[in-house]
This record gives C-alpha cells, sequence and structure tokens, in this order.
C-alpha cells in the first residue's frame, strides 16, 4: 500500500467511525454517499452467475432492492413472499431489468407449519442453494400471535428463518460457498434481549419495542448460528441497512418517515451491504454483524448488554419452539 493509499484509508476509517457514532450521518444517505465515495471492492459483475439466492419478503422494499441487486450480479433470484400476485410483479421488474432468471415462491415464514410444508416441497424441486437473505419482516400495531401459539414479530424474525435455514442446510451445503444473510435494524440498538419475556406477554405492547427485541435477537444468534451450521461451511452474517425510504416505513412508521423523508437512503442503497456480503470475494467472516460494508459494534447503550448464559437461555427457548436440538 502506498502513503497515499494509507492515508485516504485512515481518512475513511476516521469517517466512517465519526458517521457511525452521530447515528443521524451514519443510518441515512448522507452516510451512505459519504461512505460510498469510497469504496473500491465492488462485487464482479457476474459474481453470482451460476448462483442461486433466496429472498424472503421479495416482494417490495428492501426485500425487492436486495433481489434486484442479487440478479444483476448474474444470480438465479427466487423472490419467497406471501402474495403470489405481488411476488409476480416484482418478479416481472427484476427480471426485465436484469435479464436475470426470477422465480416467485410462496410461503409465509412466521407459519412454522407453513415453513415445514415449503422447504420439504422445495427439496424436491431445488438441489443446491447458494445464498439465503432472511428480510420478511413486519411491525405490528398492535400484538398479534400466529395459529401456533407464538407473537408474530419472534416468529417472522426469528423462529421462522431459523427453521427455515435448518431445513434447508442440506440445499446450502451442496454450495461451495454458502452464505446467510440475517436482515437486522438499527433500532437494535435500543433493546437488549427479553430474556424473560421472548413472546412479549407482560407489560403493555408496543410494536416497535417487539420489532427491535427481535432484530436484537438475530445479531445476538448469529455466531450462535455461525457455529451450528459452519460444519457444513454456511457462513452467516447479521447486518443492518440504515434508514431507508420502504413501503414498510411509510405504513408503520408515517411520523419518523415525516420528520426524517428527505434523508431517508433509497431502498438500493439499504441493501447495498446484504447484496455485497452475497457476493464480495473473498467471503467476510461468519458469525459477525454488519452496516454500510464493514463489521459494527453490537452495543452502544450500557443496558442492552447481555451474558452469554443469557444468549444460551433464550436460543433454547427458541429451539425449543422451533422443535430443534
Amino acid at each position: 500500500m502506498s502513503v497515499v493509499d494509507g492515508i485516504r484509508s485512515l481518512l475513511d476509517t476516521t469517517l466512517d467511525r465519526a458517521l457511525d457514532r452521530t447515528i443521524v450521518g451514519g443510518y441515512t444517505r448522507v452516510g451512505y454517499q459519504l461512505r460510498h465515495s469510497g469504496w473500491s471492492d465492488d462485487p464482479s459483475p457476474a459474481a453470482l452467475r451460476g448462483r442461486t439466492a433466496m429472498v424472503t419478503g421479495a416482494n417490495r422494499g428492501l426485500g425487492k432492492a436486495i433481489a434486484a441487486g442479487l440478479a444483476e450480479l448474474g444470480a438465479t433470484v427466487v423472490l419467497t413472499v406471501r402474495d403470489r400476485d405481488s411476488g409476480q410483479r416484482a418478479r416481472d421488474e427484476i427480471a426485465a431489468a436484469s435479464g436475470a432468471d426470477v422465480r416467485v415462491e410462496v410461503c409465509d415464514v412466521s407459519s412454522l407449519s407453513a415453513v415445514r410444508a415449503f422447504a420439504a416441497d422445495l427439496r424436491t424441486r431445488v438441489s443446491r442453494l447458494d445464498v439465503l437473505v432472511h428480510n420478511a419482516g413486519l411491525l405490528p400495531a398492535a400484538r398479534a400471535e400466529t395459529d401456533e401459539g407464538h407473537e408474530i414479530t419472534l416468529a417472522t424474525h426469528v423462529l421462522g428463518p431459523i427453521l427455515l435455514t435448518e431445513l434447508l442446510v442440506p440445499m446450502l451445503a451442496e454450495s461451495d460457498d454458502p452464505r446467510v444473510i440475517l436482515m437486522s435494524s438499527g433500532g437494535m440498538y435500543t433493546q437488549s434481549l427479553p430474556i424473560g419475556d421472548p413472546e412479549y406477554r407482560a407489560g403493555g405492547y408496543r410494536g416497535a419495542v417487539a420489532y427491535a427485541r427481535t432484530k436484537r435477537m438475530q445479531v445476538a444468534f448469529t455466531p450462535l448460528l455461525a457455529r451450528r451450521w459452519g460444519g457444513e461451511r454456511i457462513r452467516v452474517y447479521s447486518m443492518h441497512p440504515g434508514w431507508a425510504d420502504t413501503p414498510g416505513v411509510a405504513t408503520s412508521l408515517p411520523g419518523f418517515r415525516a420528520v426524517t423523508g428527505p434523508l431517508l437512503r433509497t431502498a438500493e442503497q439499504g441493501a447495498d451491504t446484504a447484496v455485497w456480503l452475497a457476493a464480495t470475494r473473498p467471503a467476510p467472516l461468519s458469525g459477525t454483524f454488519w452496516h454500510d460494508r464493514r463489521t459494527r459494534r453490537e452495543h452502544y447503550l450500557p443496558w442492552t448488554r447481555y451474558s452469554d448464559d443469557d444468549r444460551q437461555r433464550l436460543w433454547r427457548y427458541c429451539a425449543d419452539a422451533i422443535g430443534i436440538d
């Protein structure tokens, strides 16, 4: 590395750290644009040619942008959605823009029975999966439970994705470089693990808190999942997209959007790190948490910290709920 390159790298790192601590500067389109100007590690245009990637919740917003980004890099992309019609519209748009092979599958990942049926059927039709991006999500206005009795954000963000991956491990193991990516949220920084109440039954229910708690769980479980599936060479990452202007934000957080609208990232900017994690070579270290193509610390607030025993206790609850060892 030349002296000039070394100085540039130091300046980029200093700017990145400053943006990360300001929150508003780092999470908005301003942070993305400033960081993006220093990136020189874009995946090659055909980085995912010959590979198959699945994205859940891919009919709109971040999921659709992730799917489009993977398709642009040459992947065959499977859009896994709850509503086939909206999935088909997304498929048509992505295929027309990229020329990629884009397919639609239907599965409600909040339903463990639906996940089991979907995985069993998919394994009869698809032999290999290279990338699995868990993006499906929701922020409910009131507490709701699935037919199996689980709080809806816990089921959608944690139980369903873990079960789906567990069932698709044989397909991922057929890849020479399998990767699993969990789409978390910067909101998780405000919450610790809900050790004693993972189903959010106590106290007044707040959808934003339930959302942030389960997004925290995704990050906390990332190193555990990396170890669990590492024997099959599956790399596991979690990441957060910053503040992006998506249909979900407009519907669930209209006040937030009204205040921050001009600063919100595009869906494509929010999706960038997920696409990069799926395609960059060599593969980053498994079990890590990312934002804007760099690993990030998992805590800024002292009351959000937890012990490994707490993490293991919550993992045991989720594993039992899913029905895995």
